[in-house]
């Protein structure tokens, strides 16, 4: 066993593990990173962000997606093997690995393999798959950056082919013929829309009455039309009462009484944090009723010198955002100049067509008692999509009606996640609605939807008076 005394030891080497120990670096202090697998990179690198948006990314090029709208009906799909995805998707995570690799040794963090679990509050045991003894890590500061999993709850029989969760399905040998996604939020979606893409007859099903709650319901809709038109569909207020593998089949039973079956079943119902084998009882940090870290501003537990940032403390759950609540907490440790975590931060959904936001949205002005107003741009009416053969998309704006201050943009369609940082950076200055009508956009882009919408909300208020 070797014995390593550090002045900050993190566990988990995902987006917000690495950005903790980059930080604490520059700040010339000794940092040890601990990843239970070979490889670093956590989750977000082999298992969501990274992979999804990969798959994503490969099946448009492949199938030829966007070449649907401009050959319409002499349009065949082409037909795409996992090899040729996993060709693309291993080649990413390779440089991705190889980049992380890259950073700790420019920053001299030892990076070490094995499973962590705390002792006490000053001391963690690193231990192999046999749990033998490795290590014994004395530092000052400690991030828990685990991350989260998918949620699996007992009752349902997962395997590597037929019932799947959302890890589980990136090592599949075969695409499925047809396909049942249970969940309706964004990993369930993002799945979903990829493999409608690939020609899979996929059904969504939720307990909610339209896909992506969470986002501003015109945008929710737009989606849930956009992906009717690829052959997806989608069953609301349905919950599941019984899941079973029958043969090589899913079968699933609803309490309404009905059923139904498919070649494959992606369970997206949830993730949980990744603590289980950590021992946090021997420390006084604390976890809420749903099994996250709780911490306060500063991402610091109740035991002072143990802070927990990314999917272990719950949302938003998305790797920009763990990344900067990393750099923040190493900040906060070794007494760097910080701030508190933003509250306004763009949100990117990667379904096809990709959706973007960020601010508020038109249920939450109202419930405000905000007096508002709404511009809107449909790809339909930029060149750009004419350009590039995908008319499906729109911006859309929510200002103040009376001061025209931006309150909320929001933007379905290629480019999406792209061209929302044009209105972060807008809202964060205080612009008004009025300020994309000043400006000059490069024609054709999409980013000029900022200006025709713009228009289209101001003339309202105009007319108005």
């Amino acid at each position: 066993m070797e014995e390593i005394n550090v002045d900050l030891a993190i566990i988990g080497s995902g987006p917000a593990g690495q950005k903790a120990a980059i930080q604490a670096a520059k700040l010339g202090k000794s940092v040890v990173v601990l990843e239970r697998y070979i490889e670093p990179g956590g989750n977000c690198l082999f298992n969501g962000t990274i992979p999804s948006k990969t798959l994503r990314e490969a099946i448009i090029d492949l199938t030829r997606f966007h070449d649907r709208h401009l050959y319409g009906e002499e349009f065949e799909l082409k037909e795409v093997t996992i090899q040729e995805l996993n060709k693309r998707l291993n080649s990413v995570l390779e440089e991705e690995r190889n980049m992380v690799f890259r950073q700790f040794k420019k920053n001299n963090i030892r990076l070490i393999q094995g499973e962590a679990r705390f002792e006490n509050s000053k001391t963690l045991l690193v231990v192999d798959r046999d749990y033998r003894l490795l290590y014994q890590i004395n530092a000052e500061y400690f991030i828990i950056a685990t991350g989260s999993k998918p949620r699996n709850p007992q009752n349902i029989p997962f395997d590597n082919a037929v019932i799947l969760d959302s890890t589980r399905l990136l090592g599949i040998e075969k695409i499925p013929k047809s396909l049942i996604v249970l969940g309706g939020g964004i990993i369930g979606s993002e799945y979903a829309s990829f493999f409608a893409a690939l020609g899979t007859e996929v059904t969504i099903i939720d307990r909610k009455d339209h896909l992506l709650p969470m986002l501003d319901s015109e945008i929710g809709i737009h989606l849930q039309t956009a992906l009717t038109d690829i052959g997806l569909k989608f069953l609301g207020r349905k919950e599941p009462e019984d899941i079973a593998r029958v043969g090589d089949r899913a079968f699933v039973r609803f309490k309404d009484g009905t059923t139904l079956e498919a070649d494959a079943l992606l369970y997206a119902l949830g993730r949980t944090a990744n603590v289980d084998s950590l021992q946090i009882e021997n420390t006084g940090v604390r976890m809420d009723s749903k099994g996250y870290v709780i911490v306060n501003a500063l991402f610091q537990t109740d035991e002072r010198n143990i802070y927990a940032v990314g999917d272990v403390i719950g949302g938003p759950s998305l790797a920009s955002t763990s990344m900067e609540q990393g750099r923040l907490a190493a900040r906060h440790a070794f007494g760097a100049e910080t701030h508190v975590f933003p509250t306004f931060f763009p949100i990117g959904i990667y379904t096809i067509p990709e959706i973007s936001s960020c601010g508020y949205t038109e249920d939450q002005l109202k419930e405000l008692g905000y007096r508002y107003e709404v511009g809107r741009a449909y790809h339909y009416e930029l060149a750009r999509s004419h350009i590039v053969g995908s008319n499906v998309g729109m911006f859309k704006i929510v200002f103040h009606a009376e001061t025209l201050e931006l309150l909320g943009v929001h933007v379905i369609g290629r480019g999406a996640t792209e061209v929302i940082h044009i209105g972060q950076v807008a809202a964060t200055f205080h612009a008004k609605i009025d300020f994309f009508i000043d400006q000059v956009f490069n024609y054709p882009t999409y980013a000029e939807g900022y200006r025709v919408a713009a228009l289209n909300g101001y003339n309202k208020i105009k007319h108005r008076k």
